[in-house]
């Protein structure tokens, strides 16, 4: 038996909708798309509460939308999860490709895998961020699963809501999907670990400038709500970052919002004690800033540079110089430089190495040993290189001074050999 898709009646606003939007599918709104659908309105919310914007520059995307009695199940369990965690469940449910009814169809019963928008994250582990579709050749039927083995969750797709050809595809599905190694029960089993963010750096003796700036603008509550779920790794300056930074960056005078921007670009979306640090697959990673502004954006590059942790943004290198605290699911490490982000404070080195210094140490000195934790044991580590982009800018600003210098020499002579003429 083929599987029969129940397209849903359009009313005459749902079709002022598709054409708006097949006028100007940059301006894509998955939340307009789905409001003429009062069944999926719970489903809707948290979309326009947690992704909206990660969907507005897509083009092409396929979501599995649940229905509001499917969702009722767990919607009690995804209250409980931070802001942070209960976006990237839903990033599980968008996938990067754009499947219309007719190629639903032709999924193989091998199965076909498609990335998500949770995969671009960089918390999945592996492929684990994406979705094998499978289809029954006997009842038509077309089933979702993580490609993990033995994994728990999985969902099976209900019916078409709306199509936007080529662009769009919403069916539903009778499930929430889970992506593997997300604990969605977490935040229920687990007693929260209640760190006082601000506390712990205070503790420290090394960390009074940035505490205190956590702490006026508000956002260590945001950070210490994300302590549930895939938790977070905290790069803290020490109060001599602070003190080094160049005159021409000023701060202190930034907007709050940009300041909040700043913070949180100094924090990663998943708990990483050391020695997962050391052996991180994928060097550029996201930050909560990334969520913020939009993916691809506000990224560190962590690597492992003459036997210690470097944090490169593109325009500062710093170090890590000790563990402040570590207990899952929060790690906080100081670190020897502010990081700053580009797309605040433009695109040049502003901070690099003397002649000479060897990296990553501060006026010569090298760096203070790390104390790992017994987590930071395992994992191989890892030779990673610096953001694309980032030596090629210093490679060319190089030779042009070497080409301005050789034209300047040849010119003397010339001008020389003219003289004695």
């Amino acid at each position: 038996m083929a599987i029969t898709f129940l397209i849903s009646h359009f009313t005459p606003t749902a079709l002022l909708y598709f054409l708006l939007l097949s006028s100007s599918i940059h301006a894509l709104n998955i939340t307009t798309l789905l409001s003429p659908y009062p069944d999926f309105s719970d489903f809707t919310d948290l979309i326009s509460s947690s992704i909206s914007g990660d969907l507005l520059p897509r083009s092409s995307l396929t979501l599995l939308a649940v229905p509001n009695p499917f969702l009722s199940s767990t919607s009690a369990l995804t209250r409980r999860l931070s802001p942070s965690s209960r976006a990237d469940v839903l990033r599980y449910h968008v996938l990067l490709e754009y499947l219309s009814p007719d190629a639903l169809l032709l999924i193989p019963p091998s199965g076909k895998l498609i990335t998500t928008l949770y995969q671009t994250t960089g918390r999945a582990t592996n492929n684990f961020g994406s979705v094998n579709l499978t289809r029954d050749p006997s009842t038509g039927v077309v089933s979702i699963r993580s490609p993990a083995p033995f994994s728990p969750s999985n969902a099976t797709v209900l019916s078409l809501v709306t199509n936007l050809p080529y662009n769009v595809s919403i069916f539903s599905v009778n499930s929430l999907l889970v992506p593997y190694g997300f604990d969605l029960m977490a935040s229920e089993t687990r007693p929260p670990l209640g760190l006082n963010i601000t506390k712990a750096l205070i503790d420290g003796h090394n960390f009074n400038v940035a505490a205190s700036m956590l702490a006026a603008s508000g956002v260590v509550e945001e950070f210490e709500a994300d302590e549930g779920g895939a938790g977070i790794t905290l790069f803290v300056p020490t109060d001599t970052a602070f003190s080094n930074l160049p005159s021409n960056v000023r701060l202190q005078s930034l907007a709050a919002e940009k300041k909040a921007v700043v913070l949180k670009f100094h924090v990663l979306h998943s708990y990483y004690p050391l020695g997962s640090l050391e052996s991180i697959v994928n060097p550029v990673q996201p930050t909560l800033a990334t969520e913020d502004m939009g993916a691809g954006s506000y990224t560190l590059n962590i690597s492992r540079i003459n036997g210690s942790m470097a944090i490169n943004t593109g325009i500062v290198q710093a170090s890590v110089t000790q563990t402040v605290f570590d207990q899952k699911p929060v790690s906080i490490f100081g670190v020897s430089e502010v990081l700053l982000p580009r797309e605040i404070f433009g695109k040049n080195p502003i901070l690099t190495p003397k002649p000479g210094t060897p990296f990553p140490g501060i006026g010569g000195a090298p760096p203070p040993d790390i104390s790992p934790s017994p987590e930071s044991l395992t994992g191989p580590p890892s030779h990673l290189s610096s953001p694309p982009g980032f030596r090629e800018e210093i490679r060319s600003e190089a030779a042009a001074a070497v080409g301005g210098l050789w034209s300047f020499g040849i010119a003397s002579c010339c001008i020389g050999l003219y003289l004695m003429v």
